[in-house]
């Protein structure tokens, strides 16, 4: 079995190669490792790799391995959050990926004090269309202008949010067995930023969180800046998990 290192540096070769295939900078594309489900032991030999971005999918569990890691580590809530666990997601972590409505937006704004710097957020876009998927619904807001002018109008309000800073957008691709199956979905969230960012332009829309260890190189190679891996790193034994 490899070794944690020659799975980590594997990753990383993949995505290099990924970026370079795409005529874009590796240095574009930051590894978010996934930690769900493992232990603070093997997470304290990740770091000591190298690895300085974490994700995880339950308050919960961030909440017993936060304060294990070193402060240098840049935590990543990448899983759906509840609103009524918003307060304490925004003291975990620095980067919260799964902003999937206004309401949790608002939520998490609210919570804010006057002296703390601005969140940085993404915008979880639901792309796909499957019902089974959270997000701000944007799977048909290129011919369906109603679809379109109501996210429009969702997103002007998050823009305005003061003790907010949104990054850029986020998505789950379904679940196939032929990456280059989920190659459109991803395709889609690079054109809706890049229109979102064409009508706001003052907003930081650089991020696209996409991409997991089933079809990172694929979202690379679509513009992912963020992804979010797990399985190919750690080798979790539940086979759900990405």
């Amino acid at each position: 079995m490899n070794s944690l290192q020659e799975r980590l540096d594997s990753v990383q070769t993949q995505i290099a190669a990924a970026a370079l295939r795409a005529g874009r900078d590796p240095g574009e594309v930051t590894l978010v490792a996934v930690t769900k489900g493992h232990p603070v032991d093997t997470l304290q030999q990740a770091y000591e790799l190298g690895v300085r971005h974490m994700g995880e999918n339950r308050v919960e569990e961030a909440g017993e391995k936060v304060p294990c890691l070193p402060n240098d580590v840049t935590w990543h809530m990448i899983g759906h959050l509840q609103s009524r666990k918003a307060g304490r997601a925004r003291a975990l972590f620095r980067w919260i990926h799964s902003v999937d409505s206004l309401k949790l937006a608002q939520r998490l704004n609210r919570l804010a004090q006057e002296e703390d710097p601005p969140l940085p957020i993404l915008l979880e876009c639901n792309v796909s269309g499957e019902q089974a998927k959270y997000g701000f619904n944007a799977n048909r807001w290129t011919e369906d202008e109603i679809q379109r002018k109501a996210l429009w109008s969702e997103v002007e309000t998050c823009v305005n949010l003061p003790f907010l800073q949104i990054r850029g957008l986020m998505t789950m691709a379904p679940i196939v067995s032929d990456p280059e199956e989920a190659r459109p979905v991803f395709a889609r969230l690079r054109q809706l930023r890049d229109e979102l960012a064409k009508d706001f332009p003052h907003t930081n829309w650089r991020e696209l969180s996409m991409g997991m260890t089933d079809d990172f190189e694929v979202a690379i190679e679509e513009g992912a800046t963020l992804v979010r891996i797990g399985r190919a790193i750690f080798r979790p034994e539940h086979p759900s998990w990405r």
